[in-house]
């Protein structure tokens, strides 16, 4: 049996089971929040070539630019609890940045407000 077309990024395996890929663990010594933002302002071609592809593929777009938690297991196609456990693996060994939890929104306040009050009248 192949794997369906796309299931991935590129050289990953979308029948190995999560906990292959985390040794069996599902927590992180940090806490990663799906809105926690991580970088690579450091990156390491030779520490890239050593990680399974899942992990490189986040290490990789981690480097792109500041994005979420959620991001990244979204643009790499991989759980959102494996990439947790990549993610606290890679910034226990110093390999990328937890940004502070000052999250702020890159949405107008007042539109989503609006946008839920709308939702409250079609719902009634």
């Amino acid at each position: 049996m192949t794997p369906p077309h796309g299931a991935g990024p590129a050289g990953t395996n979308p029948w190995v089971r999560p906990y292959v890929l985390t040794g069996g663990r599902t927590r992180t010594r940090q806490r990663l929040h799906v809105h926690t933002l991580v970088s690579v302002p450091h990156y390491d071609p030779g520490y890239a070539d050593l990680l399974p592809p899942e992990a490189r593929s986040l290490y990789d777009r981690a480097h792109t630019a500041v994005q979420s938690i959620a991001e990244l297991s979204a643009h790499c196609s991989v759980s959102l609890g494996v990439t947790r456990v990549l993610l606290g693996d890679m910034a226990a060994r110093d390999r990328l940045v937890v940004n502070p939890e000052a999250y702020t929104s890159p949405y107008d306040p007042r539109l989503l407000e609006r946008v839920i009050d709308g939702l409250h009248q079609l719902a009634r």
